[in-house]
């Protein structure tokens, strides 16, 4: 078993998060000497969604739409510093994803990176439908796909992979997947396996742990947001890890950041499911070491579930949606009477939802109880958005032509006319037995 640190840089926490966060983090990585792995996290339920829908359209795309701004200004030097890149940018196209990868590298004269993709996720084959297709009676299915764990991202990395291209895994598992192949645990070690999967619940999130989703002016200060640091996991023989961010970054690392992160999205902190671990975080320890180190320990795990997530995305029909603004005297009560007029011109074409951003939106509702229950207010400064849901494409076009037709047909004062129209995705989601949804990998040669 390897004992030297294992450290985790994360460069992204969701698809469209900065793409000038990786160099400071490739740039700390490289000066700790040691072992080092970089992670992107791009994906989520809806972000796979929209990928098989671009795949449908292009079969060349489906991955990550970033992932050249990602990469371009770090591949180079990740590859000879000997840091790997583990990431889902796959999305819904992993073998795609790896062929531009090493497009990539040919257009900036590097050497092609030995690139592995892991498969196994996407059930959305006619051989693998059985095994969800009671929990999908009746939809329009776009995408099936399992939450894989990390065993294919850590045989990747042993047998050589610079770069590990994945599809839906769990979120974690791209923390511990290289933690498996680096210390060499037995993959029923389910203590270790916990403990990295905290810490890359930790990371997983991008900037949140550096205070990004923490700040709250007057209450919660972060300094220098507007340059925050991603953060980086450095990980022991035993899977304790300290969670730090690259030196002269912004932000804050510091017990009450990794607090909020490490609850964020937990239901049961004595049972969090993954599909490697079940991780008890019921008497896991913070503390803080120094300025931006932060440790956390007391991690323990138990067995991992014997089955595995399933989120069946499909086709819901239509979103439309429209917005105009109204400034001045009596703006709001012109905002409520095109809202009014709205809802009487689409009468019958489908329940309107209407806020007035900045008056009455977040606490809204769609059926506009909460908006109608507020008493008339004197806002000067209000933007009307209105939206509705249809099967039918045509009738939901019917919205935007009304909400431009405010210009004229009045009330008085509207402008700044926005329409939006696009296909509306919902999720189910079910268990399927972990014995059927084999994962594996395979490397990629051929450039696209």
């Amino acid at each position: 078993m390897t004992h030297s640190l294992l450290r985790i840089g994360c460069a992204a926490g969701f698809s469209g998060d900065r793409t000038d966060a990786a160099g400071p983090v490739v740039e700390a990585l490289a000066a700790s000497g040691g072992p080092s792995v970089l992670i992107f996290e791009t994906l989520a339920e809806r972000t796979l969604a929209l990928a098989q829908l671009a795949r449908r359209r292009d079969a060349s795309a489906g991955y990550e739409p970033l992932l050249d701004e990602l990469l371009r200004p770090v591949l180079a030097r990740c590859l000879g510093a000997g840091i790997r890149i583990v990431s889902n940018f796959g999305a819904a196209n992993p073998e795609g994803a790896a062929r531009r990868i090493l497009a990539l590298a040919r257009e900036l004269g590097l050497r092609a990176p030995r690139v592995a993709v892991v498969s196994g996720d996407d059930l959305g084959g006619e051989a693998p439908r059985a095994l969800w297709q009671h929990a999908a009676r009746g939809l329009k299915v776009v995408s099936a796909n399992a939450y894989l764990g990390a065993a294919s991202i850590a045989d990747a990395l042993l047998d050589g992979a610079e770069v590990v291209v994945c599809g839906r895994v769990a979120d974690p598992s791209l923390a511990v997947g290289p933690a498996l192949a680096h210390f060499g645990w037995r993959r029923d070690d389910w203590d270790r396996l916990a403990r990295a999967t905290m810490a890359g619940h930790l990371l997983e999130c991008g900037a949140q742990v550096s205070g990004g989703y923490y700040a709250d002016p007057g209450v919660k200060e972060v300094p220098d947001l507007a340059h925050v640091g991603y953060p980086i996991a450095e990980i022991d023989a035993d899977g304790h890890c300290t969670i730090t961010k690259p030196a002269n970054t912004g932000g804050r690392i510091d017990e009450h950041t990794v607090k909020e992160q490490l609850l964020y999205e937990v239901h049961d902190p004595c049972a969090y499911l993954t599909p490697d671990v079940t991780a008890d975080i019921g008497e896991a320890t913070v503390t803080q070491l120094g300025p931006d180190r932060v440790h956390l320990c007391g991690v323990r795990g138990h067995a991992r579930p014997e089955s595995l997530k399933v989120n069946i995305c499909h086709e819901t029909g239509w979103l439309a949606e429209g917005e105009i603004s109204y400034a001045g005297a009596r703006a709001e009560a012109r905002a409520r009477l095109a809202a009014q007029i709205l809802r009487e011109r689409l009468q019958g074409v489908a329940p309107l939802r209407a806020d007035l951003i900045g008056v009455a939106s977040v606490f809204g509702d769609d059926a506009g109880r909460w908006l109608d229950a507020q008493p008339p207010g004197e806002a000067r400064d209000v933007r009307l958005r209105v939206a509705l849901r249809h099967a039918d494409k045509a009738s939901a076009e019917r919205l935007l032509r009304e909400v431009t037709a405010l210009y004229t047909c009045g009330p008085a004062g509207g402008g700044g006319v926005r329409t939006a129209l696009r296909a509306r995705l919902g999720t189910v989601s079910c268990k399927v037995p972990r014995a059927q949804v084999p994962s594996s990998h395979r490397f990629v040669t051929e450039a696209a």
